[in-house]
């Protein structure tokens, strides 16, 4: 009762709280520029959560990365929690590719928006072959984006089948994709409850998988081998990272937009 309780009240509190910070950000016309405030936020709003609800994370793989190039973060999704964690252990600018429900969202969907989120309409391929257009378009600045290639939770804590999607959208943009194994986190938020249990989520990034040379044709290929990547990295971690963290393994300034 005391986990679900704190889960609502500081979803609630700390939503309102960080997007209307964006909103008014975005009224003021501020820029949308390295470490900056559309940048910070989305980190701060993550970490207030994750520090609230207690969860702690450990991180393996983060040296695969490398400062000033943009990826395509391809993970799998059991929890709402993963969002924040994410958020929390992924390094340099970053944005998301979401459902475009979300967009409706009060405050949250907004803010979303203010930020330069990505929604698809799935619904409608010509919407969301547009959409990602405007994410490669994106990226081309230097941003990274995170996708949930199973597009939704899973019910039981097993990988569901992947969407072609977030491969296409790694070709358009000539972006490595980055395998991400997400684990812990259904254990502490399963799909279709509020009882959050404080726990560890683990998160495991694999080795950059290449999308040089390759084409539209190419898709099913490379989602084949990002699914493969995530099947085969191991659960649990090393390099325990701050719960309130504020200085990942390469600061925000160190992740340039590409030239």
């Amino acid at each position: 009762m005391i986990g679900a309780v704190r889960y609502c009240l500081s979803v609630f509190y700390y939503t309102i709280y960080h997007a209307l910070r964006v909103i008014v950000a975005g009224y003021r016309g501020l820029p949308n520029e390295p470490g900056g405030i559309y940048d910070r936020i989305p980190r701060e709003w993550a970490e207030d959560l994750v520090r609230v609800n207690r969860i702690s994370l450990e991180t393996t793989g983060l040296e695969h990365l490398q400062p000033g190039q943009s990826y395509v973060f391809a993970a799998n999704h059991l929890s709402w929690v993963d969002i924040w964690v994410l958020l929390v252990a992924i390094p340099g600018r970053v944005r998301f590719v979401a459902k475009r429900g979300l967009s409706f969202v009060p405050f949250l969907g907004p803010a979303l928006r203010t930020a330069h989120h990505i929604f698809i309409d799935r619904k409608r391929l010509v919407r969301a072959m547009a959409a990602y257009d405007e994410a490669a378009a994106i990226m081309a600045t230097g941003i990274s984006a995170i996708v949930f290639v199973e597009g939704t939770r899973s019910r039981d804590g097993r990988m569901l089948p992947f969407k072609k999607g977030p491969f296409v959208l790694a070709i358009a943009a000539g972006a490595p994709v980055v395998p991400i194994r997400i684990s812990g986190t259904f254990e502490i938020l399963p799909r279709s409850s509020i009882a959050l249990k404080p726990g560890t989520a683990h998160i495991a990034f694999g080795a950059p998988i290449p999308v040089a040379g390759l084409d539209y044709e190419d898709r099913a290929a490379l989602m084949l081998k990002c699914r493969q990547a995530i099947e085969m990295l191991g659960e649990g971690g090393k390099g325990r990272i701050a719960i309130y963290a504020h200085d990942p393994p390469f600061p925000p300034s160190s992740f340039p937009p590409s030239s």
